[in-house]
């Protein structure tokens, strides 16, 4: 395989992440704060450590960046429980933009092929899952993410049906620049 799509990875990644959503809905949204928490955590902590450590006479300015982010990494380990809910949303939007994008990429596909209804099915339940999970109390995190995890499981393996479907039907064009154009980036070929 010599390139890997856009389709294809946004499917592993949504696969990996519906997994762990279905399997550990209570830990998940923990989990994922706090290591979004080490991930601000860790550069503020290098960058500081650089900073003290310059020994040479031309000490680069304060790094005030590396104190917000410190900071704001340590409030997300310390209270990940109030950032999970948040989360919720976020996931939820990203699950909207996900049905909304196979949507028009089937769309997109038309141009050269024609696309059953039933294509169209499984973008649509998407798009209803992350709009149910953005607008339902976040008093029940662990049933949305279980919601959301199904949603992004079904999304993965619809994008890499579509991909295995689709991409081999694609035209190819001679004088291309040698980029591997999936069906979503079809459009911007217009």
């Amino acid at each position: 395989m010599k390139r890997l799509s856009y389709s294809f990875l946004r499917a592993i990644c949504a696969l990996v992440i519906g997994l762990i959503l279905v399997l550990f809905p209570n830990e998940a949204g923990d989990y994922f704060v706090i290591t979004i928490g080490v991930v601000f955590l860790i550069p503020s902590l290098i960058s500081l450590v650089a900073y003290f450590a310059e020994r040479s006479g031309l000490r680069p300015p304060f790094p005030l960046l590396a104190i917000g982010s410190l900071l704001f990494g340590l409030w997300l380990i310390i209270m990940p429980g109030f950032f999970a809910d948040f989360l919720t949303y976020v996931l939820g939007f990203i699950l909207t933009m996900g049905g909304v994008q196979q949507i028009a990429s089937l769309m997109s596909a038309r141009r050269w092929m024609p696309v059953p209804f039933g294509f169209y099915v499984v973008p649509i339940l998407i798009l209803l899952a992350g709009l149910f999970s953005l607008f339902n109390p976040v008093g029940v995190r662990s049933t949305l993410f279980i919601v959301i995890g199904v949603s992004a499981i079904i999304y993965a393996c619809s994008e890499l049906f579509n991909w295995v479907k689709f991409t081999r039907r694609r035209p190819h064009d001679p004088s291309s620049t040698g980029r591997d154009i999936d069906v979503s980036d079809a459009e911007v070929l217009e």
